[in-house]
């Protein structure tokens, strides 16, 4: 797959969070979509969508830092807005096969101040 079409497909999914769009994650999680973070090391799709899919509620936006494509990976520093207007910054790489994301790592800890 074209490094753009990943991008783009990376930007997508963020935007179901901010949209509110499951049916976006739906189409591009792949069937074995494994999630790790530090409190859910290696989740499936089904509890991915349980755990995480009700923070969509929570967010409203995203600011992407940094977008790189390195092989079957897509590595993405994002600064995101919450509803009640807080922010944070993370950076998750996530892994592809064929034109579906089968892995999410992510990493994160930065809360930042409003307005920078």
């Amino acid at each position: 797959m074209p490094a753009n079409d990943r991008l783009q497909t990376v930007r997508d999914t963020y935007g179901a969070y901010e949209t509110g769009d499951r049916s976006i994650l739906e189409e591009t999680l792949s069937a074995g979509f494994t999630f790790y973070s530090p409190p859910d090391p290696g989740i499936d799709r089904a509890t991915y969508f349980e755990r995480c899919w009700p923070n969509s509620e929570l967010l409203d936006s995203f600011e992407f830092v940094r977008m790189i494509e390195s092989g079957d990976e897509v590595i993405v520093t994002y600064e995101c807005t919450r509803a009640d207007g807080s922010r944070f910054r993370n950076t998750e790489v996530l892994t592809f096969d064929g034109d579906e994301i089968s892995k999410a790592e992510v990493y994160f800890g930065w809360d930042l101040k409003k307005g920078g």
